[in-house]
């Protein structure tokens, strides 16, 4: 796993990546709805990044997948910058 910590204009840009087997490119445009899981009944609630979806949202923020085919999975999430208080 590989995590990449970068400033963009006026957001933090988080980049996690893994060099696993990927994801399925039709499971992809499901991936954040609430209760969906490619795991087997009872291995798995499809919670995790639904409830990750909607943490990053209510922050302002945006998250996004891609996984190219057999190379691993890359989230990028996009997070306004925090307003300074100084």
């Amino acid at each position: 796993i590989l995590v990449e910590v970068r400033e963009e204009n006026d957001k933090v840009i988080v980049v996690i990546s893994d060099t696993g087997s990927g994801i399925k490119e039709e499971n992809i445009p499901n991936l954040f709805k609430p209760f969906f899981t490619t795991k087997d009944i009872g291995l798995g609630t499809g919670l995790g990044l639904a409830t990750s979806y909607k943490i990053i949202q209510s922050w302002g923020g945006n998250i996004l997948v891609s996984s190219p085919p057999g190379q691993g999975a890359i989230f990028t999430i996009q997070l306004p910058k925090a307003k300074s208080t100084v």
